[in-house]
């Protein structure tokens, strides 16, 4: 699903529940996985202009989940250990940024390069 503008951020968070109703997940993990969701498309529209988002069901054993995967081919983070400090921003936001994102999900993966984007992936698992 692509999402270049701030319109496109209503119709992927819509997307995001519908998935996570149809699996099952509970009202409290609904809300955190779109308020994760909300944060990094957010990130991705200001830091990266926009990019693609994937949105999948995942099985482990008996445990269903969603995941979602946002790529960009903005500049990249230079250093994503300091971006994955609580307190840390470059906008000037009190957003929750990529750690407290993190911890709004099950599991959580960004991987980046400067100059050729940034590729995060978060599952959140039904009952977790």
């Amino acid at each position: 699903m692509p999402v270049v503008k701030e319109q496109d951020v209503v119709p992927f968070r819509n997307r995001v529940k519908e998935y996570a109703t149809k699996i099952g997940m509970g009202l409290v993990n609904q809300t955190k996985l779109i308020t994760a969701a909300s944060e990094l498309v957010r990130n991705m529209l200001k830091y990266g202009k926009g990019g693609k988002v994937y949105i999948e069901v995942v099985s482990k054993g008996r445990e269903n989940g969603i995941r979602l995967i946002f790529e960009d081919k903005g500049p990249g983070i230079p250093d994503v250990t300091l971006a994955m400090k609580d307190g840390f921003s470059t906008g000037k936001s009190l957003g929750l940024g990529l750690p407290g994102t993190k911890r709004l999900v099950s599991e959580f993966d960004i991987q980046s390069v400067v100059g050729e984007g940034t590729k995060v992936t978060v599952i959140k698992w039904k009952n977790g």
